[in-house]
């Protein structure tokens, strides 16, 4: 899978100005729970950047786009579609899980474990903490009579949503290893100080010791 970098960008700048937009909307909404969601996805969407810079890995431009996607879909779905299209908390949850996923894979690859029982524990036991918090912002905010800022739709909802949190995480069980090949070892590929090594077997000329003649 691939995308051009000059596409990609474009398409970054394309979904930081849909985030913008969905931020406008709910100032002029007054909807508190859009503009705090479209804050937090303007600022997720910085997340491959900020990872390059603290690590030596490298995303490939359709995974920037891909993580990048996620925070739109989501932003947007504050504003309607999470009430008034039925698939769309499904779609979100599928699209975040796998992401959440494809970070417990490329941690346990890197540290050197089957990545397959993380992938599934990293995604159930985060999607089970999101529930809580959803359930539990909900309630404190409509005690004090604020309009919530992420919304708790009940104990159906809630098992729906981690099967398709379980959904994610097994997409990434079955591609990961083939689509997150770059995030298993650093980006150099090469250990730095492998050029400052000398081969004991040359000398300082770099000749190799068997043919140094006697005298």
């Amino acid at each position: 899978m691939s995308l051009p970098s000059a596409a990609a960008r474009a398409t970054e700048r394309v979904i930081r100005a849909g985030i913008v937009a969905v931020l406008v909307v709910g100032v002029r909404r007054r909807d508190p729970g859009a503009v705090v969601n479209a804050v937090l996805a303007l600022a997720g969407s910085y997340l491959p950047n900020a990872i390059e810079r603290r690590y030596p890995v490298r995303f490939h431009p359709w995974q920037r786009v891909y993580t990048e996607t996620a925070m739109l879909t989501h932003a947007v779905g504050m504003l309607g579609p999470y009430d008034d299209v039925w698939w769309w908390d499904h779609l979100t949850h599928v699209h975040t899980a796998t992401l959440l996923g494809g970070v417990s894979h490329a941690v346990a690859r890197r540290a050197g474990y089957d990545p397959r029982p993380h992938v599934v524990a990293g995604v159930v036991g985060g999607g089970a903490l999101w529930e809580v918090v959803e359930y539990v912002t909900h309630g404190l905010s409509r005690r004090v009579g604020f309009d919530p800022v992420l919304v708790s739709y009940g104990r159906v909802d809630t098992a729906l949503d981690l099967v398709f949190d379980l959904l994610g995480a097994l997409v990434v069980v079955a591609l990961g290893d083939g689509l997150l090949e770059n995030f298993h070892d650093d980006d150099s590929g090469v250990d730095e100080t492998d050029h400052d090594r000398v081969d004991p077997s040359h000398d300082m000329q770099g000749t190799p010791s068997s043919d140094r003649r006697s005298s």
